[in-house]
């Protein structure tokens, strides 16, 4: 009997491939003031790769779908790949914000932006919603014996995607003129992102670690606070807000520093793509509070080095995954978990 086609094992987590890039796309594209006209290229050189692996990954999903429903039904029930779904919607704002920041807001492809935001955001809240109506599923629901650990092994780094995830809704929404839209969605975002990182801790603390396969997954926690702090510079929201933002992002990477050197033991898979958009996220509100304190030289060294950083990061994640991709390493069957799936 043959052995089925790695398609079967294209889970939506590989759409943190478009975040990346489009995170490193804006984050290059705010380096404009300090490296000029060479970074916008570079910028739009990395979002239009963002565009042609989302476009990639969206018809290579489709087709998975009608192959392999089961396939995507046990990505749906499982704790921790269900969260990943969100990064679809994700990935379409992230790419309307790279659109809206080369074309401007009433460009040729407006319209091409617009559908690309309002498809973003309507299914982001959705998956907010759909994740966080898991919590409230009825007991009876659940098979005996089928999930001993409750909902705690839900509960990691990856779940900022799907709830936290509509911080990310203003970074286009408020160039495209719907500011309200955009901050009421924000305002969820905003809200859930100290509940999901309180229980994550709880769970770390009080239950047990994480598979050590998705240690790459506690890089995520700088990405909130870091987009949190871009989106109050977009309002021109008080500098000293921002700047406190950038203080608990830049605390999270120094956190998380230590965690690297366990992450290098592990073989390579897609959930390494967790490292990227955090890194970009943060270097870009850097920038940002760079361009709104000049003269700050220190301060303009580290948002280099930090852009610099995420460059190298996300090149080797290219160059990583192109030849896992090569090898038959990463469209196979995941390692078995010490975690096990609850319903629906």
């Amino acid at each position: 009997m043959s052995s089925p086609t790695p398609l079967k094992f294209l889970m939506p987590g590989w759409f943190a491939i478009v975040m990346g890039l489009c995170g490193l796309s804006l984050a290059w594209y705010r380096a404009q003031g300090l490296m000029g006209e060479m970074a916008a290229v570079f910028s739009l050189l990395v979002g239009l790769l963002a565009l042609v692996v989302a476009v990639v990954l969206l018809a290579a999903s489709l087709t998975r779908w009608q192959r392999y429903p089961q396939a995507l039904a046990e990505d749906l029930k499982h704790p921790v790949r269900h969260a990943f779904v969100a990064a679809i919607p994700v990935s379409l704002l992230l790419l309307a914000a790279v659109g809206v920041a080369h074309d401007g807001a009433s460009g040729d492809l407006n319209l091409a932006w617009e559908a690309l935001w309002w498809a973003g955001s309507l299914t982001q809240l959705w998956a907010t919603v759909w994740v966080l109506g898991r919590w409230l599923a009825p007991v009876a629901l659940v098979p005996a014996g089928a999930n001993p650990g409750g909902l705690w092994p839900s509960v990691t780094p990856v779940l900022l995607i799907p709830v936290v995830g509509n911080v990310v809704v203003p970074l286009a929404g408020l160039p495209l003129g719907h500011e309200l839209w955009s901050m009421a969605q924000f305002g969820i975002g905003a809200f859930l992102w100290p509940i999901v990182i309180g229980l994550v801790l709880v769970r770390r603390l009080a239950h047990s670690p994480l598979p050590d396969r998705i240690l790459p997954a506690w890089f995520i926690t700088i990405a909130p606070p870091s987009v949190i702090g871009v989106v109050l510079m977009q309002m021109q929201a008080p500098l000293a807000l921002a700047v406190g933002l950038w203080g608990v992002a830049l605390f999270f990477l120094v956190w998380l520093l230590p965690v690297l050197r366990r992450i290098a033991t592990q073989p390579f898979s897609i959930a390494f793509w967790g490292l990227s958009f955090p890194l970009a996220a943060l270097a870009t509100l850097t920038l940002l509070i760079v361009e709104a304190m000049p003269g700050q030289g220190l301060l303009q060294t580290l948002g280099v080095l930090l852009l610099a950083a995420s460059s190298i990061v996300i090149i080797w994640l290219c160059f990583a995954t192109v030849r896992g991709l090569r090898d038959g390493t990463l469209l196979a069957p995941e390692p078995v978990a010490t975690i096990t799936p609850t319903a629906a």
